[in-house]
């Protein structure tokens, strides 16, 4: 059976059944988050941009912000026959991708404040977060199989390593 490939744009969510492959492309200071259902061979992945939407315009695409993408991709994934006492997660990105003075501690370090807030709305909704790659200052590129559960992570300059 071959296995079907999804792209998940900036701000998008997927949600598959196994056999599928999820993919994020140039992930900065962005998150790519995947909960999976060993179980009911379910996987979602969404690639956040920003830590909350509070203060947004429009929330035409809830997977922009880490507060409204968790809660949306349990939805979803729940819609499709996944259990949330079985969900498990995994995380990439949120690197600090420009060299600005102080801004590890700042508003501007985008990347810190995204993995914090995605794993502290992981952590509210009782997601165990079972591995992550995140931070430094290099981009990546992610790929998530229902295969083998394995979140495939290419980094800029570092080369493939598997979470």
């Amino acid at each position: 059976m071959a296995t079907n490939s999804f792209h998940v744009g900036m701000a998008d969510l997927v949600v598959a059944s196994a056999p599928a492959k999820l993919i994020t492309l140039g992930l900065g200071s962005c998150i790519g988050l995947v909960i999976f259902d060993t179980t009911a061979k379910i996987a979602g992945m969404v690639h956040i941009m920003l830590p909350d939407s509070r203060g947004a315009k429009s929330l035409e695409k809830v997977g922009k912000f880490a507060d409204t993408a968790v809660p949306a991709l349990l939805d979803e994934m729940i819609k499709k026959g996944a259990s949330k006492s079985r969900m498990k997660a995994k995380i990439a990105g949120g690197a600090q991708m420009f060299a600005l003075p102080g801004a590890q501690t700042d508003f501007l370090a985008v990347g810190a404040r995204n993995v914090k807030e995605t794993t502290d709305m992981l952590s509210r909704m009782g997601i165990p977060l079972v591995a992550s790659d995140t931070g430094g200052n290099k981009g990546r590129t992610v790929e998530f199989s229902t295969d083998t559960w394995i979140l495939t992570i290419k980094t800029l300059g570092k080369g493939t390593s598997e979470i």
